[in-house]
């Protein structure tokens, strides 16, 4: 039964695979690069798109984990086009167009046809990309680790910053300064357009999540009325999140994948199947409610998020290997793993020992 809950939520995954490792090939031959080489390259984006994104599935599984079956399929096959096609093709080309005054067609065909010069363009934008993205993710950061939880992984150090007053004003103010600090070191002509792509990030989370709160109110109506604006609208409001949230991983990945081929037909083709198999990912955690069996795993999700933002904002300094965004991902996926594990059996063993205690009574 397990098996084919597996292979339902990777179904999609794999056909996308055989269709992209077919159209690579394709590609690859026509273009002056070898089919398995073309094959290989897709492979190394597809793994570091999962890499980095990791931690974001499972971000994401906690939002779906509130939504109804409806608003799982939106997010699930609406949103996964928007991820393909939004994120990794338009929004880049539509990044170079807006700041070159040139149309999205030409850029289109500059990217096609001139991919170094394209990909110098888009780098070009680094900085307030990077600014943006990582401003978003640092507030989903700040976001947990000044809310109140059932489990704290670091004992009494998440405890005291759940405890803290004014929540939500902390957040902000908490990523306003890293925006502000790392905005003063950049250089001195995009300065002013990083620190407000920073801003734009802030209030683009508050935004989005002022929306979900407005949603999930309910408070006109009956009962009937308020599960249906709580399931209709929230789910909406969530979908919105997660779509923002996607995009905010997205942009790493994006910069990354030039750094392996200026190739933007296999670049795509590389991230989309990372991206399929990172929403696979995500309905194979809420469907096995793995957040309740590892009970750190959100934590660590979340802090890989903050070491991500701060890779980002770190990147516009200092070129980092496109390897250490998700290697950081990985580790804290991993260890929140192990020690949800070894709580576990610290509590059974507990459990096991009072019966014992019980029977000798």
């Amino acid at each position: 039964m397990q098996t084919k809950s597996i292979l339902k939520n990777f179904s999609w995954s794999f056909f996308f695979t055989i269709v992209g490792f077919i159209i690579a090939g394709w590609w690859g031959h026509n273009h002056g690069i070898s089919v398995w080489h073309a094959i290989y390259i897709i492979v190394i984006l597809a793994i570091m798109e999962i890499s980095l994104s990791f931690d974001n599935a499972v971000v994401n599984a906690t939002k779906l984990q509130e939504m109804s079956i409806f608003w799982r399929k939106i997010f699930l096959y609406f949103g996964i086009w928007v991820a393909v096609f939004g994120m990794r093709f338009y929004f880049p080309i539509e990044i170079v167009a807006v700041t070159t005054d040139k149309t999205f067609m030409q850029v289109l065909d500059l990217a096609l046809n001139n991919p170094k010069e394209y990909s110098a363009l888009l780098t070009k934008h680094h900085g307030e990309i990077a600014f943006f993205g990582g401003a978003f993710l640092f507030m989903v950061f700040f976001e947990f680790i000044f809310s109140e939880k059932d489990h704290y992984w670091l004992g009494k150090i998440e405890q005291k910053f759940s405890l803290l007053e004014d929540k939500k004003l902390i957040g902000p103010v908490c990523a306003f300064v890293v925006v502000a600090v790392f905005s003063r070191f950049v250089s001195e002509d995009v300065q002013t357009v990083c620190f407000i792509a920073g801003i734009y990030g802030i209030f683009l989370h508050m935004a989005v999540n002022l929306l979900g709160d407005m949603f999930d109110d309910g408070s006109e109506g009956g009962e009937v009325t308020k599960r249906v604006l709580k399931t209709g609208m929230a789910g909406f409001a969530g979908v919105m999140y997660l779509e923002v949230l996607d995009a905010s991983f997205s942009f790493d990945g994006v910069m990354g994948a030039f750094a392996i081929t200026n190739d933007v037909v296999l670049i795509m083709i590389g991230l989309a199947i990372g991206a399929f198999y990172v929403r696979s990912f995500t309905m194979a955690i809420v469907e096995s409610n793995a957040l309740t069996t590892f009970r750190y795993l959100e934590h660590g999700a979340h802090y890989a998020i903050g070491i991500l933002a701060l890779i980002m904002f770190i990147s516009t300094l200092q070129h980092l290997p496109e390897w250490i965004p998700g290697l950081a991902g990985v580790a804290f996926i991993v260890v929140s793993i192990y020690s949800s594990i070894k709580e576990k059996r610290r509590e059974d063993k507990a459990a096991l020992n009072k019966i014992e205690e019980n029977k000798n009574i």
